[in-house]
């Protein structure tokens, strides 16, 4: 008799064990994943789901590209700094932007302390710089990474801007100029090269003078002086970087340029210079 009543006793302790399983709030798929979302804490985020939430994207980047990929709802905007002021402001959920730019910009310290980045890295990239197809300045412009990276320059440049870590090693290149409709001797002819930038730190941004300083900033004044010629920074419409090249308004796209597909396709690009990837900030 006690046998069977210690047998009954289990069972119902099974029982009880098994409905409170069920009565989790966590569903699990066929896959076997948890659809509730953990935040990194542990506890579970009761916010929206990716696939519900607005991110804001500058328009023609490699953010905006691969939120369209993932079918996320976007509000496009005139830059990654703008991205951040629409998260900040509450008109957008999140942003999508450059890592680089979200170790500089996201956190304590920095413009936007109270914003966060995720532990969501939706890419892996490389950057490098954007000439006109068929240009030689590509040529020249790796001459000169190689040369800065031998000696020192270019990780000392690096360094200054927080971005050492992202630095890619540059081999030695010789320059090869054009026989025939030579970009370089076009810009040592007319004594400026002219670059297309975003306001985008720590690539490309302004000190309290309005100078514009920055990694990419730096490294574009020292291929100015290799030229021999002055350097001007020009605020291009991003999503229009490549008809601004092709109508000579300037003569390379030097900010942090993502080498997708599409930007290899339509530019004569140099070597990759650093790492990034596409992050999320919310707030």
């Amino acid at each position: 008799m006690k046998k069977f009543l210690a047998m009954m006793f289990a069972l119902v302790m099974i029982l009880s064990l098994a409905a409170c399983g069920n009565n989790n709030d966590a569903t699990t798929d066929e896959d076997g994943s948890n659809d509730a979302v953990t935040d990194e804490g542990g506890s579970e985020d009761s916010g929206d789901s990716a696939e519900s939430m607005v991110y804001a994207v500058e328009a023609g980047s490699a953010g905006e590209e691969v939120a369209n990929e993932n079918g996320f709802a976007i509000n496009s905007v005139g830059s990654q700094a703008d991205a951040l002021m629409e998260v900040q402001s509450g008109t957008s959920d999140a942003a999508i932007i450059d890592s680089l730019m979200a170790g500089a910009m996201v956190g304590e310290g920095t413009s936007y302390p109270d914003l966060v980045v995720t532990d969501q890295k939706l890419t892996e990239e490389l950057y490098g710089v954007g000439c006109r197809k068929g240009s030689d300045l590509a040529s020249y412009i790796n001459m000169v990474f190689g040369e800065a990276y031998a000696d020192g320059t270019m990780m000392d440049i690096a360094t200054t801007y927080g971005v050492q870590e992202a630095l890619i090693e540059q081999e030695a290149s010789e320059f090869t100029p054009s026989e025939t409709d030579s970009d370089v001797a076009y810009i040592q002819e007319k004594g400026t090269l002219i670059v297309g930038i975003t306001d985008f730190e720590p690539m490309d941004y302004q000190d309290e003078n309005g100078e514009w300083i920055g990694f990419d900033a730096d490294m574009a004044k020292l291929v100015a002086e290799k030229l021999g010629v002055e350097v001007q920074f020009i605020v291009i419409d991003w999503d229009s970087k490549i008809m601004e090249l092709d109508s000579n308004n300037i003569d390379v796209v030097w900010n942090g340029m993502t080498l997708t597909d599409g930007v290899m396709e339509s530019m004569e690009c140099t070597n990759a210079y650093c790492n990034n990837a596409q992050v999320v900030v919310t707030k």
